[in-house]
């Protein structure tokens, strides 16, 4: 699969798990294309942490608003009653409790529920941004990102970046397939057609759960 088939495949199936009337804030990168995927009939409203609720998914080519960007910078659209505000309420909605999913990438998940996606030793950071508030903060904590990065494991026993949150994490979506973080581990709920199980745990350190009602996950 090329890298995007791969993006759509996670932001596709993310968006499946947003319901009717959720408040959704979705973070930089991949998790951005999940607004692109929000099924039919579903109404969420999507918060952006630089200041606004009702964001709506990325705009055609050429119709860019340039002052219009989210937490990333990235241009994107508003819909019909979306609400502009200043990081003081946009953090007082974050850490209040009122959003309901929070979406964002990882350098490393563990089979606890840690998350580490905000620096590696060494390297230059922006900072952590608000990604510590919003998985502290939101009632679901989804992880979009591809299961590997060039090859090297993301879903580990245990974090060795510092850490972003501890025990946070309740669902990890990759290519592979969709994972539940679970007091007993790391659950495979879903598998991606395309892999098997062994193929899944090969690039996996956590041990995974296999329950006897495995599914298919839906890549197209």
């Amino acid at each position: 699969m090329d890298k995007a088939k791969v993006k759509e495949i996670i932001a596709r199936r993310v968006a499946k798990e947003l319901k009717d009337g959720d408040v959704v804030n979705l973070g930089i990168g991949l998790p951005t294309m999940v607004a692109n995927y929000i099924p039919q009939g579903v109404e969420v409203v999507l918060q952006s942490e630089n200041g606004f609720v009702g964001m709506g998914p990325a705009p055609e080519a050429g119709k860019e608003i340039k002052d219009l960007v989210n937490a990333g910078a990235m241009p994107v659209t508003v819909l019909p009653g979306a609400a502009f505000f200043d990081s003081a309420v946009s953090f007082g909605i974050i850490r209040g409790g009122h959003v309901d999913a929070t979406v964002l990438g990882a350098l490393q998940v563990d089979e606890k529920g840690n998350l580490a996606n905000w620096m590696i030793p060494g390297k230059m950071v922006p900072g952590m941004g608000g990604a510590m508030d919003l998985v502290v903060g939101a009632k679901k904590v989804i992880v979009a990102m591809t299961h590997t990065a060039k090859g090297n494991i993301k879903i580990f026993k245990e974090c060795s970046l510092p850490l972003t949150a501890k025990a946070q994490v309740n669902l990890i979506v990759t290519e592979m397939g969709v994972m539940e973080i679970t007091e007993k581990g790391i659950v495979l709920k879903e598998i991606n057609p395309q892999f098997t199980v062994e193929e899944v745990q090969a690039v996996t350190e956590a041990d995974l759960i296999i329950p006897e009602n495995l599914k298919e996950m839906e890549v197209e």
